[in-house]
């Protein structure tokens, strides 16, 4: 907020023009001559007495200290003064083309995800040193698998302060994915973060920051368990069974991971509400429906699981269902597997498209 800048005072209003309009009771008063600062002040006295939310937070602490100071000093404004403030305040933003953002955080905000992702850690660096970043804005929208590493290894008390400032139902999802006695540990910890100060507060954000950016980036964006899993899904079924039986060798943890990771036409039923079934039938190839219900009634392992998904459906569906797979015959193995992946290719693609949600799997974690 410098004197010289005639337009400064537009800045710390939102922009959004007043309600007001020069006051034609005003007559013939002569409106005093004001600085910058008191245009500010009047501004934001006037905003405020209508209701209208004011990002004062926003600007650097001396300026918000000088516009309180100098709102105290203002005393009684008259109409012509007032009108005549407001005159200038709709001139500057009428004159105003375009703004940027302040500092390298707003920046960072602006232009992530069009720039490299080296260059997007090297500007998070920045901002992070920048006294008017707060890091814990960042951290609050972090997903749970980056945070849980990111705790693993900090004190308890770094840990109850993080959880502290996320919101409750993600601080409980962490707590809850934590071994047992380090979640009692931490819930310890949180009697000593009474007494915590502000600026370390902002101190331990930093530190989760700094060792966030110091992290290479990845070259995926999903885990070695969700793409392998992926791939499985629409794999022949021989295929992956050799795969899965391969992995359970070698590494019996992570065969396990991958088999929960995996989703086929055997798990529709317990993963898929009967309400949704309609819905992904229809976003499937009618012919691959018939061909995949026709393979599954023939095998006894999963005619169970085409009997299930008929009685989610009307009855009149089901006797036109019933008549095309009498129809289609006997279905090829490729044939069958081709069928049930573009079942579960529809699936998976209206629960990236958020239209349905898979059921968790019994004794699975949300």
């Amino acid at each position: 907020m410098q004197d010289e800048s005639p337009v400064q005072f537009a800045q710390i209003a939102t922009l959004a023009t007043p309600r007001h309009g020069p006051d034609p009771r005003a007559g013939d008063l002569v409106p005093r001559t004001t600085t910058p600062v008191e245009k500010a002040a009047i501004i934001v006295r006037l905003m405020l007495a209508q209701g209208d939310p004011l990002p004062l937070s926003d600007l650097p602490e001396q300026h918000q200290t000088r516009l309180a100071e100098q709102m105290a000093r203002m005393g009684l404004v008259d109409r012509a003064t007032l009108a005549a403030v407001i005159d200038d305040f709709t001139q500057a933003l009428d004159a105003t083309g375009l703004t940027f953002p302040q500092g390298i955080d707003g920046a960072l905000a602006l232009v992530d995800g069009h720039i490299s992702p080296n260059a997007a850690s090297r500007l998070r660096r920045l901002a992070a040193a920048s006294a008017k970043s707060d890091p814990w804005e960042r951290i609050a929208t972090l997903p749970p698998d980056d945070l849980l590493p990111l705790l693993a290894d900090e004190a308890a008390e770094t840990a109850a302060v993080t959880l502290s400032k996320l919101p409750v139902p993600r601080a409980a999802e962490i707590l809850g994915r934590m071994p047992g006695d380090r979640a009692r540990r931490i819930a310890l910890a949180m009697s000593r973060t009474a007494t915590i100060g502000p600026e370390t507060l902002r101190r331990i954000g930093l530190s989760l920051v700094a060792q966030l950016d110091a992290r290479p980036p990845r070259a995926f964006t999903s885990g070695p368990v969700d793409r392998i899993g992926a791939i499985l899904n629409v794999s022949p079924s021989t295929t992956r069974d050799d795969v899965l039986a391969g992995l359970e060798a070698e590494d019996a943890a992570f065969a396990e991971q991958v088999r929960k990771a995996i989703f086929t036409f055997a798990h529709i039923p317990a993963r898929i509400s009967p309400r949704d079934m309609p819905r992904v039938l229809r976003a499937t190839d009618p012919a691959q429906i018939t061909t995949a219900f026709a393979a599954a009634t023939a095998d006894p392992a999963l005619a169970p699981v085409v009997e299930q998904i008929l009685s989610a459906l009307s009855p009149r569906m089901v006797q036109q269902m019933r008549e095309d797979m009498a129809a289609r015959g006997k279905v090829q193995p490729k044939d069958a597997d081709a069928a049930f992946n573009a079942i579960i290719t529809a699936i998976r693609g209206l629960e990236a498209a958020g239209e349905l949600t898979l059921l968790q799997k019994e004794g699975e974690d949300a």
